[in-house]
């Protein structure tokens, strides 16, 4: 029987000591690309130090594997359905109950810096200065309630120089403090700064196991996906590989030229030394079939894992000025990311699916005095969690609304008996990259998957198949499995409440 508890209304008395909160949001920066996940591709020194002082959490995952929705639940504490962003065109109403608000109105100063994306200004926050939608990677436009202004640099090094600005004057305001430093990168089309140009240079990144798969075994939706790195990236766009003179622009490759006008003549310059000798390679090499696809892997892999560099960089500023200035000891630190990403695995890139490496997401937090240097928890945390966790931290209240649950006791190294043994996933956004709607149940071992407008079924044995390349839901011998975990979904769906995913997806096609 899974054990499914929501957070109780709870008022902690407030306290001087309480603790400042510094969370660090990430965007698409998947598990297996954090040095503290065991990455094999790449190095993430800044944020592994936050897990060596502090606790990782193993099976963390998020709620719906989009941008808007899941930044909209970590700020909320409830899904989508509830906050009402399920989608990336929806607005976040921001009258409802949020970290910001709750903690602001317990007496905290508050600010949010960077990417945003939900539409509506934020509230509750003193300070804020976001990205407008998705944002630009050089020279971005920044809107704050002053207006809309272009900002010369890097987007990531720019996002941290707002939010080290900021902590300058919140340290002296006499307030405890919550800050959100919320990076673009390593969201697509990964475009590095130019001090990360030539991270992994002659290096071949390793490629995971399943990059070549066909999905033979899986169901339509696998089939009819358009986010595969053989066949959907996009060349200029995505790889960075300019057309030749004249060639017409289709999709994404006709919106490139604009980034690069954002570039300054140091820019422009330090991008085409590093870029041209790359692209001339390619044209010389004439690739075709699967090493055409293990080449374009490499190309995507290395400049994401050079964002994913700048990102560490920024993080590690922070942790610097808060080491300098005192404030370490009495900080909660926490780096997580709106969800995971496809690094190749099964060909693919972007999230959505709900599958480990879009479901996953890193979350480590160091919490001086509560969290356990160098820890890790196996219970399963969502991204909901972070709300009722601050706010009982900061003293603020907690919504009976709230259907995420304080990490505190997990973080002390002490499981509930009643602890969650499952999460709800729900996806329902039509069009990008084709991924069909869905939802399913993710277990410690097992995930299943409903789709309902394909009226197919997916059930992985995530320890014998980490990858996921195995549908077994119509084998015999795992009948009793698919039983359980069919009565898995059902609860977890009456547990939350979930709207009737079949009206959802009928209405949504």
């Amino acid at each position: 029987m899974l054990i499914l508890t929501l957070a109780t209304s709870l008022m902690v008395n407030p306290s001087p000591e309480r603790p400042n909160i510094v969370f660090f949001l990430s965007d698409d920066h998947a598990c297996a690309a954090v040095g503290a996940y065991g990455s094999r591709i790449n190095e993430t020194p800044n944020i592994d130090r936050i897990a060596t002082e502090g606790t990782t959490f193993d099976r963390a995952f998020c709620s719906n594997g989009i941008c808007a929705p899941s930044r909209a639940a970590f700020l909320t504490g409830v899904h989508g359905y509830i906050n009402g962003v399920e989608d990336n065109g929806n607005s976040f109403d921001g009258a409802q109950p949020t970290i910001a608000t709750l903690l602001h109105d317990a007496g905290y100063t508050t600010a949010m810096v960077g990417k945003w994306h939900l539409k509506s200004n934020p509230t509750g926050f003193d300070y804020w200065d976001i990205l407008p939608g998705q944002g630009h990677y050089y020279a971005p436009d920044f809107r704050n309630a002053q207006g809309t202004r272009r900002v010369q640099g890097h987007v990531t090094d720019i996002t941290a120089d707002l939010a080290i600005d900021w902590l300058e004057t919140a340290q002296d305001s006499g307030q405890p403090f919550l800050l959100m430093m919320n990076q673009k990168a390593p969201h697509r089309a990964w475009m590095p700064a130019p001090e990360h140009h030539h991270l992994f240079e002659g290096e071949t990144i390793p490629e995971p196991l399943s990059l070549l798969d066909d999905h033979a075994s899986r169901g339509t939706a696998a089939n009819e996906q358009e986010m595969e790195i053989a066949n959907h990236m996009w060349l200029w766009y995505d790889l960075k590989i300019d057309p030749d003179e004249g060639t017409p622009l289709t999709g994404p490759d006709r919106w490139a030229r604009g980034r690069y006008k954002r570039m300054n003549a140091a820019q422009t310059q330090a991008w085409t030394e590093a870029y041209g000798p790359r692209n001339a390679e390619f044209a010389a090499a004439e690739l075709e079939g699967d090493d055409l696809t293990r080449y374009k892997y490499q190309r995507y892999i290395k400049d994401y894992l050079r964002c994913v560099a700048g990102v560490d960089d920024s993080v590690g500023r922070v942790l610097e000025f808060l080491d300098d200035n005192n404030l370490a000891k009495n900080t909660i630190v926490i780096y997580a990311s709106d969800q995971g990403f496809f690094l190749g695995e099964q060909g693919w890139y972007d999230k959505r699916f709900m599958n480990d490496p879009a479901l996953r997401l890193p979350l480590i937090v160091r919490w001086p005095g509560v969290a356990t240097a160098g820890s890790r928890v196996d219970a399963i945390a969502q991204n909901i969690d972070l709300l009722p966790t601050l706010c009982a931290a900061g003293g603020a209240n907690v919504p009976d609304r709230v259907q995420g649950r304080d990490l505190r006791p997990l973080l002390e190294g002490n499981r509930p008996d009643d602890w969650r043994d499952a999460i709800y996933y729900r996806y329902v956004e039509q069009g990008v990259h084709n991924v069909a709607p869905h939802e399913g149940v993710r277990t410690d071992r097992y995930a299943l998957i409903h789709w309902p407008t394909h009226n197919e079924w997916e059930l992985f044995d995530l320890e014998t198949d980490p990858h996921e390349v195995c549908n077994i839901h119509d084998d015999p011998a795992f009948a009793d499995v698919q039983r359980r975990m069919h009565e898995a979904l059902q609860q977890v769906r009456d547990h939350y409440e979930a709207p009737d995913m079949n009206a959802t997806a009928a209405a949504a096609g």
